[in-house]
């Protein structure tokens, strides 16, 4: 894995795992200044906002001028279960940003679901990489988003593809913040009015959330005015990681 950017990657090809939310679209951007041509991948897989997320990544595809965009289903995580995004019988929780437990929003091993999606869209169009938004603040709760777990990928990758494939898994927001994302998205246009976080509703986000409080708090430490609506729009403590 790497989050540099070598030189000559004019023409190449990568993935890009779009969820409909600001990593994901700064991931996008970050992809694109490098000279890759796009192929941004959507999931739905039950969570409560399934519909603004989708459209959300669409929009996104269209912002950036992606070469290809797929929508698949990936009702079984929500068939599963264990995680207040899918059960509708679990809540989301408020924000706690202090905490170092694993929050109820997560959904068991759904990032190996996703890039192994992900790495087969990318064999079929001759991708050299797959680009994911994960970053230090999601890896601090989600076991799926921590660096080691995309080194371990990056071999199953190595190993269950044709001997001629080589896909790179590239997280290049892994050992960054949310605020760090955010400035890195400011610096490239990103257009932030057209992405989604609330684990809760659709219109307008809830701001109390972690992925509200996370991305609220992540904006008011770039002085930059977080440009979606908000159903309230408290303000948190500057990052502990930037």
């Amino acid at each position: 894995m790497s989050d540099s950017d070598a030189d000559g990657t004019a023409g190449k090809r990568a993935v890009v795992l779009a969820s409909g939310g600001m990593d994901s679209a700064t991931a996008a951007y970050h992809a694109a200044e490098a000279g890759y041509d796009l192929y941004l991948l959507h999931t739905s897989y039950g969570q409560e906002t399934e519909n603004k997320e989708r459209e959300c990544a669409e929009r996104l595809a269209d912002e950036i001028d992606a070469a290809d965009f797929l929508r698949v289903e990936t009702s079984h995580l929500a068939r599963i279960g264990g995680s207040s995004l899918t059960d509708d019988e679990m809540d989301v929780a408020d924000a706690d940003l202090d905490s170092e437990d694993i929050p109820t929003s997560y959904v068991p091993f759904r990032n190996a679901n996703l890039l192994a999606m992900a790495v087969s869209y990318a064999e079929a169009n001759d991708c050299e990489a797959v680009f994911i938004g994960a970053h230090s603040e999601d890896f601090s709760g989600y076991p799926d988003c921590r660096p080691a777990f995309f080194e371990a990928f990056q071999g199953v990758v190595d190993t269950g593809t044709k001997d001629d494939t080589h896909i790179e898994i590239r997280a290049p927001f892994a050992d960054r913040s949310k605020t760090d994302i955010a400035e890195r998205g400011v610096e490239l246009g990103v257009p932030y009015e057209h992405t989604w976080s609330c684990y809760r509703a659709e219109s307008p986000a809830c701001g109390t959330c972690d992925a509200c409080a996370f991305r609220l708090q992540a904006f008011q430490n770039v002085g930059v005015r977080d440009p979606i609506d908000y159903e309230e729009r408290p303000e948190y403590a500057e990052s502990k990681s930037h």
